[in-house]
């Protein structure tokens, strides 16, 4: 069991633990993630690690409510364990001193970027960073960010903070007044990280992307986050999560990610039934 020692709503259905998980947090590299497993019978989630204390011993997580299972996760506070925690998965980010650099995170992938930004900073490298979301209330860890950024850029759709516009907007913008970037990391939604890495080929800047498709084991034995890379069959879990965005097939990995729309919406609804303490459930 792994107790949480403390749970933080950041945003609405945006959640953050801190989870004392001692070999994890020894061997977490900027970049991994963890297979977490709520109960004996729980479905198994991948969580990309956003920040980790080897000396301490901990894991931070931070998730969205989309479905059954993080809906789940959500309710756990402070003192609550976790059944299973395992990691730290999949191939850690490529760091090493690159000169100028650009970390882009949208949305949720706020949290997964501050790592990687963390480590290219303790690297050397100068860091900028774009963080952004749909509205002010969702953005989190702006401080946190920025103390491992050089320049913090803070971008809003509807503008009710900073720039007004999407972080592919801001991206246009660092681009041209930098001609010396010399790589960029996206992590977001898949729409954003397909439209970011269009921005970054079109600057010719090597953009690296996050997958964080289905899972089931997180070892590469079960297959089901295969995802097309470079017109080859990968596995995200084993041969990423990180993979160079040029390469990716976007198209059919957002296809793939509504396979099971219907299937995760039934589970939601029966989970949130049973929560209000209804047995008539309907199929």
């Amino acid at each position: 069991m792994y107790p949480i020692l403390s749970s933080k709503k950041l945003a609405p259905n945006i959640f953050e633990f801190v989870v004392k998980a001692p070999l994890v947090a020894k061997n977490a590299k900027a970049g991994q993630f963890v297979i977490v497993r709520t109960h004996e019978k729980g479905e198994r989630i991948p969580l990309t690690i956003a920040d980790f204390d080897p000396q301490k011993g901990t894991v931070t997580i931070v998730f969205q409510v989309v479905g059954k299972t993080t809906d789940e996760l959500s309710t756990f506070k402070e003192g609550d364990s976790l059944r299973d925690f395992v990691g730290p998965l999949g191939t850690p980010s490529e760091i090493e001193f690159f000169g100028k650099v650009l970390v882009v995170g949208g949305g949720v992938g706020i949290a997964p970027i501050f790592p990687i930004a963390k480590a290219l900073k303790e690297a050397g490298n100068e860091v900028i960073g774009i963080i952004g979301a749909r509205s002010a209330d969702l953005l989190f860890w702006e401080e946190k960010v920025k103390s491992v950024c050089d320049r913090l850029i803070i971008c809003t759709d509807d503008g009710s903070k900073g720039l007004k516009g999407f972080v592919t907007q801001a991206m246009e913008e660092v681009f041209k007044e930098n001609g010396d970037i010399k790589r960029c990391w996206a992590i977001g939604p898949l729409i954003m990280m397909k439209f970011a890495t269009q921005v970054a080929k079109k600057y010719n800047i090597p953009i690296i992307v996050s997958l964080n498709p289905i899972m089931v084991d997180g070892t590469g034995m079960c297959g089901a986050c295969r995802c097309t890379v470079g017109g080859k069959t990968v596995f995200a879990c084993s041969h990423g999560p990180e993979f160079d965005g040029t390469l990716v097939d976007f198209d059919e990995l957002i296809k793939r990610g509504e396979r099971f729309k219907e299937e995760e919406k039934l589970a939601w609804e029966r989970y949130k039934a049973m929560k209000e303490g209804k047995t008539n459930v309907q199929d």
